[in-house]
């Protein structure tokens, strides 16, 4: 028997009705629904093992789909992420009808993007006091008034002095996120590559950088507080001497798309860009 998980936002009314919609559906077909809130989706289960889920489809925006990346994340579980109003850099374009989700799940007509993971560890007196992982981006920013002093490294090799707000180390597909807004530039998903950016730098050189996701990319604090943060969703307090070890993470979360449109398309739609008068064919 397929299993599938729906992911919903517990806010968001039209997220729980079309839920319903899809687990009656998927129902009918024989497969077994389970869901991260099951008392907002009738005939769902809750989450049991992750290892036996076949896919996980989310209805919500890119936040709702980060928390998916958190339920499967080690597992080789596609996420497909519905667009339910607000067009996200992670979601499909257009919203497909359960009928179109359903056939795809079952005929397995679906594109697959494997996503670059970042991963951190927080060393303390040379000891890894936490650790985790980011599918868009880690950050390291102030937590107090005053401006946060970090040295930053790559591979063993002294980059830089930063007096600043913070500074970013991106996945591509997190250089639609929180880089994008700082000034960072976008990277296609299928580049391997990471993007590594001061916030408010007060510095001569304090353009952002794209780097190889093979280096190790080093943080010092060295003022007496800051605060980490992978994709807004996981924190830890920061104090001087404190060294965070940024490298490429094992694992990769595998997005998938019903329908096939490119990332081009989707920075379109994101940004209403202006392609009046262009001569290719309609996709």
């Amino acid at each position: 028997m397929k299993r599938i998980l729906l992911v919903v936002h517990p806010t968001r009314p039209a997220a729980a009705k079309f839920g319903n919609v899809l687990a009656e559906k998927f129902l009918a077909k024989g497969f077994e629904v389970l869901a991260n809130y099951p008392d907002l989706i009738s005939g769902s289960k809750a989450i049991d093992q992750v290892k036996n889920l076949d896919w996980a489809i989310v209805l919500g925006g890119d936040g709702t789909i980060l928390r998916a990346a958190e339920i499967v994340r080690g597992f080789d579980v596609p996420i497909v992420g519905i667009n339910l109003g607000n067009v996200g850099f992670l979601a499909e374009i257009a919203q497909p009808s359960a009928d179109e989700i359903v056939s795809a799940v079952q005929n397995e007509t679906i594109h697959r993007e494997p996503r670059l993971v970042l991963k951190y560890e927080v060393l303390r007196d040379a000891k890894v006091i936490t650790s985790g992982w980011a599918l868009n981006e880690v950050t390291v920013e102030r937590s107090a008034i005053a401006m946060l002093e970090l040295f930053v490294q790559i591979d063993g090799r002294p980059l830089s002095k930063w007096g600043c707000d913070g500074v970013i180390c991106a996945t591509p597909t997190g250089s639609t996120a929180y880089a994008f807004s700082a000034g960072g530039p976008v990277v296609w998903p299928e580049v391997s590559a990471l993007v590594l950016l001061p916030l408010a730098a007060h510095a001569l050189f304090s353009r952002p950088m794209v780097v190889s996701p093979e280096c190790e990319v080093v943080i010092d604090v060295l003022s007496e507080s800051a605060q980490i943060s992978a994709d807004g969703l996981r924190h830890a307090n920061l104090q001087a001497g404190d060294r965070i070890v940024l490298t490429k993470d094992a694992n990769k979360i595998q997005l998938a798309y019903i329908n096939e449109g490119n990332f081009t398309d989707r920075l379109v739609a994101k940004f209403k860009l202006p392609i009046e008068g262009w001569r290719g064919e309609s996709s």
